[in-house]
């Protein structure tokens, strides 16, 4: 089976998958690049996987471009998340397979006045191609698209698969250093980390003893440092930086609690697969794409409403219940290490292809590939 994945690049969040699937397909995988990363995410330590054998970077050149078309086309199987409809537009007339990678594409609020334009854009791109597929890289891209009547009955699960680490659970979770909380990500408007910082304020007013990191930079940095200096928070709060994803690792690692402070506008959100590999009990928005796809509510983590007051009130009552943040860890590391990891998908979406070229169904009842429903 001759796979092909385009996207914009291949970052830490894409390459396992990929790895997997080439170690799987060898030659008969490639990942084709659409565009070069942006500066923002090289600030935030990402680093962009050029060299890799399967890579072929779509704009090296006119002639490379075409490649990549005529590549696209011959393959059994597309999986596509990139911006560039030229590069497949051939494939998808031909009724041949393909997966479209989205997240969930109403991130604002709703313009009904688009609705009508939405309508026909999609049904000339989606609606009447039957070999054509949604893999949900958000819990709500399906009922999204399900508003101009796209990808009816034919969405699955999936998201984004960061690297996997398989550990002694029980001593990671014993090594934790009490009371320790993190949030990592950009430093803009809808990762909302203000919420952290007026949850920290809370906890020290009620003489919770705790402290609380921050990975990142970005446009809200300065405004939050001033925000801890008028709560008088230096003590219990601390700014980290950017750094690379292997040190956001070791810090998860080391914490007990993962705050995720995101409204909607976070489409999937691959620091929760993180979070939850390295054992840590996550209090997250219930409006993020990954969470309801990967948390089962007070069982290996918690949702919030979305509210100050709910955010603190589910994260006071993990740090006065030692043993639930225990529990909670341990449970959010077995749901990646189980189902939710790259190993897991590249295996899955090769069996849900060969069973819809043959006229089947997924067998999948839960984690990727199995049936939005």
């Amino acid at each position: 089976m001759k796979v092909v994945f385009a996207s914009c690049f291949l970052s830490h969040h894409q390459k396992p998958f990929s790895e997997v699937m080439y170690k799987l397909l060898g030659d008969d995988y490639c990942f084709i690049a659409e565009e070069p990363m942006s500066d923002e995410r090289k600030e935030l330590g990402w680093t962009e996987g050029t060299k890799e054998k399967y890579v072929i970077n779509a704009l090296a050149s006119e002639d490379e471009y075409k490649r990549c078309i005529d590549i696209i086309n011959d393959a059994d199987v597309l999986i596509v998340e990139g911006r560039r409809y030229n590069l497949y537009e051939q494939r998808i007339k031909q009724n041949k397979l393909t997966f479209n990678y989205s997240e969930r594409i109403y991130k604002e609020k709703y313009q009904f006045y688009k609705f009508p334009i939405r309508i026909l854009r999609h049904h000339l791109m989606y609606v009447r191609y039957k070999s054509l597929y949604l893999l949900c890289a958000s819990a709500f891209a399906a009922s999204d698209y399900a508003k101009s009547f796209a990808f009816i009955n034919r969405a699955y699960k999936w998201g984004y698969f960061p690297e996997c680490k398989e550990y002694d659970i029980d001593d990671l979770i014993e090594k934790k250093e009490e009371n320790s909380l993190l949030w990592a990500g950009r430093f803009i408007k809808y990762k909302h980390p203000e919420k952290a910082i007026e949850t920290a304020r809370r906890l020290k007013e009620q003489g919770i003893d705790y402290k609380l990191r921050f990975i990142g930079t970005g446009e809200l940095e300065e405004d939050l440092k001033n925000l801890c200096k008028k709560y008088d928070l230096e003590n219990n709060v601390e700014f980290l930086g950017s750094m690379p994803p292997e040190k956001v690792r070791e810090y998860m690692e080391k914490s007990q609690i993962f705050l995720f402070t995101s409204d909607k506008g976070e489409g999937w959100g691959a620091v929760l697969n993180e979070a939850m590999n390295s054992g840590c009990a996550v209090v997250a928005d219930k409006h993020i794409g990954a969470v309801p796809y990967l948390i089962k509510n007070e069982e290996n983590g918690i949702m919030y409403k979305g509210t100050l007051e709910d955010l603190y009130k589910k994260t006071v009552n993990l740090l006065n219940d030692k043993s639930l943040v225990k529990t909670m860890g341990k449970n959010a590391y077995n749901t990646i290490i189980s189902e939710w990891n790259a190993e897991c998908a590249a295996k899955r979406i090769l069996e849900l292809s060969e069973r819809l070229l043959n006229g089947k169904e997924t067998e999948f009842l839960s984690g990727p590939c199995s049936k939005h429903k």
